[in-house]
């Protein structure tokens, strides 16, 4: 119940009933509207000022368009990720394989104060700079697993084809010379067993009995298999890839002819005394790019390092061919 307002009459004396004429109250409700009314208009103006709606509205374009950029940067992190550790692995077989030695891993080689200087520079970066700046990292990281791609493709050709590239590489001796007795005649020069004359001999000649095997001592292709009265009798020349050949020389016969592929260890012939020689043995010629090279270096198939300077010091004492 609403409370009866007196007020005390000076006139009369007494207190009498405060009645408040309509016009008034209609004069205070309509004052209050107006306040309510300008301070709204007062608040929305001022919120406008501060935050107006294009601005709003370009702020929240501007956050989907960061989240999208975001997400779409987390998908390429993620999968160059993939791609890193498919590296790796790769990595890791090639080192052992071929290198035989562990990879040293980048997290070791980055040290601490680089990590820390790119952390307090990233933490400066507005926004827009931190996605730039990512970006950037991204394509760089995508440039050098690339060029890492071609490079990681080409040895690992070159991992598949070692055993292949080995195997075309003279590495055996042609006869069985397990007590290391057969070398009677070394690479250098040496005295002419005919015409008594010092001169090159090209190869090293394997004292044997007639029908000794003579075995291929690499991987190649026969290129010559042909008898020579006057030179190396019975000889077969093998080709054994665009840098190495082989000549094995005064065989009594032959096992094989142009074009036959053989392997090494193969049988290609057997010693005999055919041609300018003077008694059973096989010449035997390397050839390194069209020169011939002592071929007592292309032994390590067959010999260890003490049977290797044992087989160097025969060869070398001997001053005199058989052809």
């Amino acid at each position: 119940m609403k409370k009866a307002k007196y007020y005390f009459n000076p006139h009369n004396l007494q207190y009498e009933k405060l009645e408040i004429p309509f016009r008034y109250k209609l004069l205070r409700a309509f004052g209050l509207v107006c306040a309510i009314l300008v301070t709204t208009w007062l608040l929305t103006l001022g919120v406008n000022k501060l935050f107006p709606p294009q601005v709003a509205s370009n702020i929240a374009q501007e956050n989907r368009l960061l989240k999208d950029n975001y997400q779409n940067q987390q998908a390429q992190l993620k999968a160059l990720q993939l791609q890193i550790a498919a590296m790796e692995n790769r990595d890791n077989k090639i080192y052992r394989t071929i290198f035989e030695a562990k990879p040293i891993p980048d997290s070791i080689r980055q040290q601490t104060t680089e990590a820390q200087k790119a952390e307090l520079a990233i933490a400066t970066l507005s926004q827009n700079e931190l996605i730039a700046a990512t970006q950037t990292s991204i394509i760089n990281l995508q440039t050098r697993l690339s060029a890492l791609q071609t490079s990681y493709t080409e040895l690992e050709r070159l991992a598949a084809n070692k055993a292949d590239l080995l195997a075309h590489i003279p590495a055996i001796q042609p006869v069985s010379n397990k007590d290391l007795s057969r070398i009677a005649s070394g690479f250098g020069m040496r005295i002419d067993p005919v015409y008594k004359t010092v001169k090159m001999h090209k190869g090293l000649d394997f004292t044997a009995p007639q029908g000794t095997p003579v075995y291929a001592t690499a991987n190649g292709i026969v290129t010559k298999a042909e008898y020579s009265p006057t030179g190396y009798g019975n000889h077969v020349l093998i080709s054994h890839s665009t840098s190495y050949e082989t000549l094995y020389g005064h065989m009594v016969k032959l096992n094989c002819t142009v074009g036959k592929v053989v392997t090494r260890g193969q049988l290609i012939g057997w010693v005999g005394s055919t041609g300018k020689s003077t008694g059973p043995h096989c010449h035997y010629e390397v050839h390194l790019n069209g020169e011939a090279v002592n071929p007592i270096y292309y032994f390590y198939n067959d010999l260890n390092a003490a049977q290797f300077e044992q087989l160097t010091k025969l060869a070398a004492a001997n001053n005199q061919s058989i052809d």
